[in-house]
C-alpha cells in the first residue's frame, strides 16, 4: 500500500492540481496567433498610424457624395468671379484660399479645390482597389494552382506569367482606353472608364501575386498538415480550400495592402496621360495633369492632389509592412 500524498511543506511536494487551484485562468490562457499578431501591430507606431490613415481615406471615399451635399460642395461648379482676369490666377493669396474654400480654387474656372480632391478619393480608391481584387483572385487561382499541382500546370502558368511581366502594360493601356472612349459592352462615360481601368490594371498585374503565392505554396505542400491529410484521404480540392488557403491569408493580405498603392500610382499616371478618367470627372491624376499647364499661375493646384497621392501611398506602404512584421512568425 503507498503513502498517502504530503500536502504541507513546499510547492514541489504538492500534486500540480493543488497548485492550480485558485489560479485565474488569464493567467494560464494561452494567445491564438490572431492575438499575437495584434500585439506586435500595435507596437509598430507608424504602422498603426498608417492604418488610421487607410480607414479615414476608405471613409472619405465611401461618404464622398454624402459630404459634399451636407456642405453644399459642386466640385464642377465655376467661380469665374474668384479668376483675375488679367492674371489669369486666382484672386487673393495662396491661390484664393478663403473660408468657403480652405485649399483654394483652381486658376482655370475656379473650382473648388477640396471638394475635387474630395470626389477624385473615390475614384482612385475604387480603380485601386477592383484593381487589386481582380489580380489577387487570379493570381491567388493560378499561383496555388501551379505550386501544389506542379509538372505541367505549373510549367504553362510560370510560362504565362512570364509573358505577362514582358507585356507592355502602359502602351497597352493607353491603347485600348484611347480605343474604347466612345463605349463598349454596354457602357459609357466614368462607368466604362473606370471599368476599363480596373480590367488593365488588374488583369495584367496578377503575376506579381501569382509567383508570391505560388512560392508559398511550393513550401506550404511538402509540410506535415498536408502529408497527414493525404494519408486520411483528402483530395486536391479539399486540401487547397481547407488546409493551403488559411496558410496563405497573411502574405495575400500583406501583398495586397502593398499592391493598392502600386495601382493607385498607375491610375493617376494614365490620368495625367490622358487616357485614364476624363474630365470633368475630378481624379487625383486628372488634377496633376490640368496643373502642369497651371503651374506658373498657381503651383497650390499641383501641391495638393500630389500630397494627396503621396499619404495615400505612404499610408498604405506604412500598414502593409506592420501587416508582414505582425504576421511574420519568425518575428518575436
Amino acid at each position: 500500500m503507498t503513502a498517502p500524498l504530503e500536502t504541507t511543506g513546499s510547492a514541489a511536494e504538492v500534486p500540480p492540481e493543488a497548485v492550480l487551484t485558485g489560479a485565474k485562468q488569464s493567467q494560464i490562457e494561452g494567445r491564438s496567433l490572431g492575438q499575437i499578431a495584434w500585439t506586435r501591430f500595435k507596437r509598430d507606431k507608424l504602422a498603426v498610424a498608417g492604418g488610421v490613415v487607410v480607414v479615414l481615406l476608405v471613409l472619405l471615399a465611401v461618404l464622398s457624395k454624402p459630404i459634399q451635399w451636407a456642405f453644399g460642395m459642386d466640385p464642377n461648379e465655376f467661380h469665374q468671379d474668384l479668376i483675375d482676369p488679367a492674371l489669369l490666377a486666382p484672386k487673393g493669396a495662396w491661390g484664393g484660399m478663403s473660408w468657403e474654400h480652405p485649399l483654394g480654387v483652381d486658376p482655370q474656372y475656379g473650382r473648388d479645390i477640396l471638394s475635387r480632391i474630395i470626389e477624385g478619393s473615390w475614384v482612385s480608391l475604387l480603380v485601386a482597389g477592383g484593381a487589386t481584387l481582380l489580380s489577387v483572385v487570379i493570381g491567388v487561382i493560378m499561383g496555388v494552382t501551379a505550386g501544389f499541382y506542379g509538372g505541367w500546370a505549373d510549367t504553362l502558368i510560370s510560362r504565362a506569367m512570364d509573358v505577362f511581366l514582358a507585356f507592355p502594360l502602359l502602351l497597352f493601356a493607353i491603347s485600348i482606353s484611347a480605343s474604347l472612349q466612345d463605349g463598349a459592352f454596354g457602357l459609357t462615360g466614368l462607368p466604362l472608364r473606370i471599368s476599363v481601368l480596373i480590367f488593365v490594371i488588374g488583369f495584367f498585374s496578377w503575376p506579381y501575386m501569382g509567383r508570391i503565392v505560388r512560392a508559398q505554396t511550393l513550401s506550404l505542400r511538402e509540410r506535415e498538415f498536408v502529408e497527414a491529410a493525404k494519408s486520411l484521404g483528402a483530395r486536391g480540392p479539399f486540401i487547397l480550400i481547407r488546409e493551403l488557403l488559411p496558410n496563405l491569408v497573411a502574405p495575400i493580405l500583406v501583398y495586397s495592402t502593398l499592391l493598392i498603392p502600386t495601382n493607385i500610382l498607375f491610375e493617376a499616371g494614365l490620368s495625367f496621360l490622358g487616357v485614364g478618367i476624363s474630365p470633368p470627372q475630378a481624379s487625383w491624376g486628372g488634377m496633376l495633369s490640368t496643373a502642369t499647364d497651371l503651374y506658373e499661375a498657381d503651383p497650390q493646384y499641383m501641391i495638393v492632389p500630389g500630397l494627396a497621392i503621396f499619404i495615400t501611398v505612404l499610408a498604405f506602404n506604412l500598414l502593409g509592412d506592420g501587416l508582414r512584421d505582425a504576421l511574420d512568425p519568425r518575428g518575436k
